[in-house]
């Protein structure tokens, strides 16, 4: 008889991860799907950070990594910060974990106690509001549209806080929407909290920061009156083409940085040694790759934005960063082909799958049920063969 813990029974299945499986399931009866369901570069990691972990095994770094992360990164990524942000951060206040994810787990568990409100804006990341429910706090969701480019407004936040406030999630650029959060908008929301009497903090989550269409990363911890009330969430998985190497980071007050160390070194110890030193060398060697990257995303996006609008039904707009299109697609509900009804995004989502061949992921998994997220991290080719097949298949639904 199963007996899971009350934490488990609360948390819902990653649906990214769950339209991933379903793609695969499809795939392996031979059936040709295009996955757009996926969050991480289509790009292979640079050569010289493969050869930097080559070398770190070859020089024995095959034991346990220090818990808060091996001196050479934690000063790497101070150096980054300073390099690229202008912040000054010691490597007393970086503790690396096991991917962004793992440092968001260990900050919320950090900061939250029961009946804790964590405001989230949506759309969100989806695990956002499960780790806040693991840490038995409550979500208060502020809604967005695409009107608004999914941006909340400072009136919105200051609506949103209550004295049982303790945090706020900030993700720009944003998954699942792609926008981003220009310097005056976040000063605007910086105000709002330090003006609100609330004792709170923003976990500003910047692991899109280098994938950025619009000119240079703003980073909400720029603001001296709201420093010591921020904490950076970051790491090298998008930006540097490294998802499998696991390795996130936070930047944070010294008494914050602490507390996740605590839960860290007993609840995991320090992450892999090798990917530790490999991370290093994308922290610290110059590189094209990143442009490159970058490049090739804002082609794509530019793609896929011409070719969706051709989509009747999409209502698109134009992401500034990160690789998702997050179009409104309400227009479908209540449509049928004839066999199949759509209800809502989840309805609309499988009919694509089922009858195009094409994974993507529905809204409701960020908190915006009228929307679908797909990701052009993938080739030229097969985005226009996605979107070629979607047109093709929504056009019966009437």
């Amino acid at each position: 008889m199963e007996n899971v813990s009350q934490r488990v029974s609360s948390l819902a299945i990653s649906q990214t991860l769950e339209m991933s499986q379903k793609s695969r399931d499809l795939q392996a009866q031979g059936i040709d799907v295009i996955n757009l369901s996926v969050g991480e570069p289509d790009f292979n990691t640079p050569q010289h950070i493969k050869e930097a972990a080559i070398k770190a095994i070859n020089d024995n770094y095959s034991h346990y990594s220090p818990v808060p992360g091996y001196p050479q990164l934690l000063k790497a990524i101070s150096g980054k910060l300073k390099r690229e942000n202008n912040l000054e951060y010691g490597t007393d206040q970086i503790i690396v974990s096991n991917g962004a994810k793992h440092s968001l787990a260990n900050v919320i568990l950090s900061l939250v106690n029961k009946g804790d409100e964590v405001i989230v804006p949506a759309p969100y990341w989806v695990s956002y509001v499960e780790l806040v429910k693991l840490a038995e706090g409550k979500n208060v969701i502020i809604e967005t549209s695409i009107d608004s480019d999914f941006k909340i407004t400072p009136e919105q936040l200051k609506n949103a806080i209550t004295p049982k406030t303790k945090a706020m999630f900030l993700c720009s650029p944003s998954n699942p929407s792609g926008s981003l959060y220009s310097k005056s908008e976040l000063k605007a929301i910086a105000e709002v909290v330090a003006n609100s009497g609330v004792d709170m903090f923003i976990l500003s989550d910047e692991i899109y920061e280098h994938i950025n269409f619009a000119g240079k990363h703003e980073s909400i911890a720029q603001f001296e009156f709201i420093r010591d009330k921020v904490i950076i969430i970051n790491g090298v998985s998008k930006g540097y083409a490294m998802t499998g190497w696991r390795i996130g980071y936070i930047a944070a007050p010294k008494w914050i940085a602490k507390a996740c160390n605590k839960i860290q070194g007993q609840l995991t110890s320090g992450a892999s040694s090798v990917s530790q030193m490999a991370a290093v060398a994308a922290l610290n060697i110059e590189t094209t790759s990143i442009t490159e990257m970058v490049t090739a995303f804002k082609r794509r996006r530019d793609l896929v934005v011409k070719l969706t609008r051709e989509i009747e039904g999409f209502k698109v707009n134009v992401p500034e960063g990160a690789f998702y299109m997050f179009p409104e697609v309400k227009s479908f509900f209540g449509k049928s082909d004839g066999e199949k009804t759509i209800n809502n995004a989840s309805d609309l989502s499988m009919y694509i799958l089922n009858k195009a061949h094409v994974a993507t992921v529905p809204g409701s998994a960020f908190g915006s049920p009228d929307y679908l997220r797909f990701s052009y991290a993938t080739s030229d080719e097969n985005l226009q063969e996605a979107i070629k097949r979607m047109k093709t298949v929504l056009e019966k639904l009437k």
